[in-house]
């Protein structure tokens, strides 16, 4: 009897989630349920649902102007029709190279409605990245931004090309349904000469596939359907994040990245507006919160920290009280960011831990967040995180291990062949880490990353926390190095604030009060900035070929 009592109360719990997220109106399930017949399991299927529901209201705000969820969906139905004609379909594969701008979702939604499978390519990618990306993932056509037309095009000859965003000094180009390489249109072009009119549901949804971050090496293609979810994990999420329906939500983390992408899909179909910017400026982010009432902002760390960097005189002037949520992922919070951000903005700080791989893992909420700045999380409903040792025996609380996940969101293997190490089912993740008495997860840093210095472990994520800490540090990061005597040693790099020279031998010290001997950096450079991917997150393998001289 103890079971289906336990599917009661689960399935009340999960109808109160849902109903507090404003998901069980008659009117939302009605078009949901409507468009869900026209389009199935498309990435647009949320926007037409809008587009039923609420036709007149805001989908998108950005440098172009705005939007309605009619205009979107209309736009996406005669971008499908041009994609058709320039030879997409059925799991045609495609890539998509494009900042923040109503031109990505428009794109994937044309894309997706004919059931083709996209790549979202990172916007960081030099020219060879790119060409080594689209010939692995065999890549027909691309959709991308003007300032990426020099990289697509010498990417291959046999590359269809498709506009999405065009720079204001860029004239026009005529319409061609010629094939070879030297082809250019725009999805402008494409919504002028196609009908917004329905297109066949395709026989199966397309796939998309995230590339790793490449923060070590050249990335991969993580591939997963467009229904790799359940509703287990849905309702984790949703339980766990305050997320609701009609918010008006700036998404500063790139759309190309698994974070910015995954709101992006959960706002469409959560009605929500979007507030786009192409470019991250901290201070215009503030400028934004302000005019366009924004409830939810989803960023990366690095950006919490370059808009705390403004100051308080700066921070001070914009009016942020609308804001309700802010949703960070992508990277640990270091030292006391956490703390730094609340005591500004609020506690309405919530940190998301997981991977393009395992999807999500914990969620660390303010309440957490004030008790243990540093913490992961909590790991949500339907998702198991267990710590083992590296014979895959399961550790006690309080004990450092690698950390080993398990969901229905995972994603389905490399596209070049390969998978992450599975133990019982469960998924690595790559980290090592430990929980707590109260059940919060604590990431000590990649399991890669830990050095061993004269024989004692070293994490360096631990010095980063300290450093950053520091009044007059603005960034860091530590990495190991080969050293003659002690087998490897700390390297610390660091960013000062505007106006400051740092001393080394005083950072050098602080450690050492703080820490154990061993973990006290032998090396500490300054740096003009620490190099990070657009992302966020920070290129180990760039820092690793500085020469070390300070």
């Amino acid at each position: 009897m103890h079971q289906p009592q336990g599917r009661i109360q689960k399935g009340l719990h999960a109808f109160e989630v849902l109903r507090g997220a404003g998901l069980l109106s008659p009117a939302f399930l009605y078009s949901v349920a409507r468009a869900t017949r026209r389009h199935g399991a498309s990435t647009a299927m949320g926007t037409a649902a809008a587009a039923l529901a609420r036709p007149g209201e805001l989908a998108v705000l950005d440098e172009t102007g705005s939007t309605t969820f009619e205009g979107l969906y209309h736009r996406m139905l005669s971008i499908a029709h041009g994609l058709r004609d320039l030879g997409v379909g059925e799991a045609s594969k495609i890539g998509l190279l494009a900042r923040n701008h109503r031109g990505f979702i428009e794109a994937l939604g044309g894309a997706t409605l004919l059931g083709a499978d996209t790549c979202f390519l990172n916007t960081g990618f030099a020219g060879p990245q790119l060409r080594d990306v689209l010939q692995r993932e065999g890549i027909e056509l691309v959709l991308y931004d003007d300032e990426f037309a020099g990289i697509v095009s010498a990417a291959g000859e046999d590359i269809v090309r498709v506009r999405v965003w065009r720079e204001h000094d860029t004239p026009d180009t005529p319409a061609s349904h010629h094939m070879a390489g030297e082809t250019v249109t725009s999805i402008d072009e494409l919504v002028e000469r196609y009908p917004a009119t329905p297109v066949r549901r395709p026989s199966r949804p397309g796939r998309g596939t995230l590339l790793t971050s490449g923060t070590t090496g050249t990335p991969k293609g993580a591939q997963r359907s467009a229904t790799s979810t359940d509703a287990d994990s849905a309702i984790g999420m949703l339980d766990a994040l305050p997320i609701r329906v009609g918010r008006r939500t700036l998404v500063s983390a790139p759309l190309f990245h698994a974070w910015g992408l995954a709101h992006m899909l959960m706002g469409t179909l959560l009605r929500s507006t979007f507030v786009l910017q192409r470019r991250f400026d901290p201070e215009r982010i503030l400028e934004a919160i302000q005019r366009h009432r924004v409830e939810a902002l989803i960023v990366v760390p690095v950006m919490l920290q370059r808009i705390l960097a403004l100051g308080e005189d700066v921070c001070g002037k914009y009016d942020t009280r609308s804001l309700q949520v802010t949703l960070s992922s992508g990277s640990a919070l270091p030292g006391e960011l956490a703390l730094h951000w609340m005591d500004t903005f609020g506690d309405n700080l919530y940190n998301f831990y997981g991977s393009t791989e395992v999807a999500q893992a914990t969620i660390a909420g303010p309440a957490d967040l004030r008790a243990a700045p540093g913490t992961a999380g909590r790991v949500p409903v339907g998702t198991t995180v267990r710590i083992l040792d590296h014979e895959g025996r399961p550790l006690q609380t309080g004990k450092t291990g690698r950390i080993f996940v398990g969901n229905k969101g995972q994603f389905e293997g490399y596209t070049g062949g390969g998978h992450k190490e599975m133990v019982d089912g469960l998924m690595s993740i790559g980290d090592m880490g430990h929980f707590d008495e109260e059940g919060r997860l604590f990431v000590e840093g990649r399991d890669d990353d830990m050095i061993v210095s004269g024989g004692e472990n070293v994490f360096p994520s631990e010095v980063e926390d300290l450093l950053s800490d520091h009044p007059d540090i603005l960034e860091v990061s530590v990495i190991g190095v080969p050293d003659d005597e002690f087998g490897q040693r700390l390297r610390a790099f660091v960013v000062a604030r505007e106006g400051v020279t740092l001393d080394p031998d005083a950072l050098r010290t602080l450690v050492r009060q703080e820490l154990a001997r061993h973990k006290v950096p032998r090396d500490v450079i300054a740096l003009d900035e620490i190099p990070r991917n657009p992302a966020g997150k920070v290129l180990k393998r760039v820092l690793r070929e500085h020469p070390g001289d300070a």
